[in-house]
């Protein structure tokens, strides 16, 4: 920032009395290291005693700034990218992810804890890590979560060297713990976004949250084809450390960990938390407060306290969901279509980057409807993409055709749950307001760690004990029941958004 730079300029008309002048002149503010000065408005020096002083914070400033835009997008494009590591930790292992627990000795049920030792990590620290960055600050939160993030990429690399279960637990449990940032990053873009514009900057955090998730299973897959064919013709990997399909996708994690925690220490610039921000003297806040204030359960429980926990409930339904496709995806496509788990991860990393890029693209969308309408839409599109999954020949594998999984995934990766994700975090984000965002998103990304944790071993359960078309039968209830409690409670959620 230079060291005279105006931030506001008001146009030439008068204000209200300060003492017994009358401001005619432009007002600006100036930034000068330390202090900041205005011009259009007497000396402090000249001023009567006892009159009120005006004292412009850097906070006014910078919401003026955000009035329309992001102020720091340094600082937000690295937020961006934490946003993008933390979730690629869950997408670069899909791919590789079943052949080592089968490679291990494991079996379904023992995937399904894998994967949910990843949520189960997250699910520890989101509430934490929500909290520090209200009392520390979001830098050094996301400081000391992206060290331990490296140092649990570092483990999982030496779970072949190991050999045992329980290690792959340990490990991926570390990496979720790393990669617990969801509520801290959702709470940053927050403080620093418009409210009216900020479903649409959620759109681009969804669009590299689902990303990291979706897309970078490209990158698993290019790992299996260059080493799991090396392997097959014979070749070894002399190199330390030991470089094949299971350690390259950690190795390159550790990388990706180092280049985010040198932008964060050296580039990332510390936003003021909401809390410090509120307006409680508003007119549209004290119309939300009186929506918000009203009692439901014989007076137990406040309209607002039960939309958020209402909100939380429904993201654990639709991660939920989403978390068994993650588990049982490269499973299900091996034992229903005979693919191999590379041209899986492909299809699943492809449709994945169609639905980044439809986040972005329905940026505009997202400003001109109503965020349950989306909602609802998505999770319509979600049911849709599971349904079309009962009715494949589990006898014969080649009497299905691939594209019915392209077009499978396509509806649920693409379409139904990036965008009623996407929706629902920016109608959680309005529904909180100004109140300090950092404790409650946390809060909100561990009901979906919860699911995560939850739907995976049950989903583990179920098809070795059943079948999977019995999982997608309980997948579509669960989801059908969250459409019905968007499209019930529309206007109330709708008026507390506002």
């Amino acid at each position: 920032m230079s060291h005279s730079e105006t931030f506001f300029q008001s146009s030439q008309t008068p204000y209200e009395d300060i003492g017994s002048l009358k401001a005619t002149k432009s007002v600006s503010f100036d930034l000068r290291d330390d202090h900041v000065e205005l011009s259009g408005f007497p000396p402090l020096e000249n001023r009567r005693s006892g009159e009120d002083e005006i004292r412009p914070s850097y906070s006014s400033a910078s919401s003026v700034l955000t009035a329309d835009a992001i102020a720091d997008p340094l600082s937000f494009q690295i937020v961006c990218l934490v946003v993008f590591l933390g979730d690629m930790a869950r997408g670069i292992f899909f791919p590789t992810m079943w052949n080592l627990v089968k490679t291990l000795g494991g079996d379904q049920v023992l995937l399904g804890y894998t994967i949910a030792s990843f949520s189960f990590g997250r699910m520890l620290v989101l509430p934490l890590f929500g909290a520090w960055s209200v009392k520390y600050g979001y830098r050094p939160t996301l400081l000391v979560s992206t060290t331990i993030l490296c140092f649990g990429t570092l483990l999982f690399g030496n779970v072949l060297n190991v050999g045992t279960h329980w290690f792959l637990l340990v490990a991926n449990t570390i990496v979720g713990i790393g990669s617990g940032t969801l509520g801290v990053t959702i709470a940053y873009a927050s403080d620093v976004t418009p409210t009216r514009n900020r479903t649409s900057y959620m759109a681009w955090v969804g669009a590299v949250q689902y990303a990291g998730t979706s897309a970078t299973p490209f990158l698993g897959s290019l790992f299996v084809v260059m080493f799991s064919r090396r392997e097959e013709e014979g070749g070894e990997n002399r190199g330390l450390p030991q470089i094949n399909e299971f350690t390259a996708p950690a190795l390159f994690m550790s990388f990706m960990s180092i280049v985010t925690l040198y932008l964060l220490y050296f580039h990332f610039q510390e936003s003021e938390p909401s809390s410090s921000r509120t307006n409680a003297n508003s007119t549209r806040q004290k119309l939300r407060d009186d929506v918000g204030n009203t009692t439901i359960c014989f007076g137990r429980i406040t309209t607002y306290t039960a939309c958020l926990v209402a909100c939380m409930i429904l993201n654990a339904f639709t991660k939920g969901p989403m978390s068994c496709f993650e588990t049982l995806g490269v499973e299900f496509a091996e034992s229903r279509f005979d693919m191999h788990r590379a041209q899986a991860g492909s299809i699943v990393a492809t449709m994945g980057l169609i639905g980044t890029i439809a986040l972005m693209l329905l940026r505009l969308y997202f400003n001109k409807y109503d965020d349950t309408v989306t909602i609802s839409f998505g999770i319509i599109f979600f049911i849709m993409g599971i349904s079309m999954n009962f009715f494949l020949d589990r006898e014969n594998p080649d009497n299905n055709s691939p594209w019915m999984y392209v077009i499978s995934m396509f509806m649920s990766y693409s379409i139904g749950y990036p965008i009623c994700h996407t929706a629902l975090i920016g109608l959680f984000s309005k529904i909180v307001g100004r109140r300090p965002q950092g404790i409650l998103q946390g809060l909100f990304s561990a009901s979906g760690s919860v699911a995560r944790v939850s739907f995976p071993v049950m989903a583990g359960y179920v098809v070795s004990y059943r079948n999977i078309e019995t999982l997608f039968s309980i997948l579509c209830i669960v989801l059908g029941v969250s459409v019905v409690f968007v499209v019930s409670a529309r206007d109330t959620l709708t008026r507390l958004a506002t």
